[in-house]
């Protein structure tokens, strides 16, 4: 743990925050996609960009069945990931919970209604790349551990 001095109100106080992990893109897109799949999440893949895209090296694709199933799910996207020091680029679409994106740099969650995934067609325009058997990628144990106690 790292930790952090703060000054308020004139009283210094210090706080241990967590070291980010050294999570791997490829684990950290599986561990996206296997959150989503624990909230629910229907018809989750995970594509392996790399060679065709260079914005990023995979893309989680998720469904939501509703506005309030997508913010489900990005929120314990959000929240596991950030537990465990990964962050992302401001949330997009989140107040819609049409398409939510999530970009942490080299893996970009997306979230989608039913509707929104048919139109948008990520799947059709990715379904060249590899897909990534993610839940086959070996977790750091620690991250291990994390999914553990959050399904108790």
């Amino acid at each position: 743990m790292t930790p952090r001095s703060t000054r308020a109100l004139g009283v210094e106080s210090v706080r241990l925050d967590p070291e980010p992990l050294a999570i791997e893109p490829q684990q950290l897109a599986a561990l996206a996609a296997r959150i989503a799949l624990s909230k629910k999440g229907v018809d989750v893949r995970v594509y392996d960009v790399n060679e065709h895209i260079k914005i990023a090296s995979y893309f989680v694709v998720a469904t939501g069945l509703s506005r309030p199933h997508v913010k489900a799910i990005y929120s314990e996207i959000h929240q596991r990931l950030k537990d465990l020091g990964e962050r992302h680029a401001r949330a997009e679409g989140i107040d819609l919970g049409w398409w939510v994106l999530l970009d942490f740099s080299d893996v970009v969650v997306h979230i989608l209604q039913p509707e929104a995934r048919k139109y948008y067609d990520l799947d059709g325009l990715y379904g060249e790349c590899p897909l990534l058997d993610f839940g086959g990628v070996p977790l750091p144990v620690t991250v291990e551990r994390s999914e553990a106690r959050a399904a108790e």
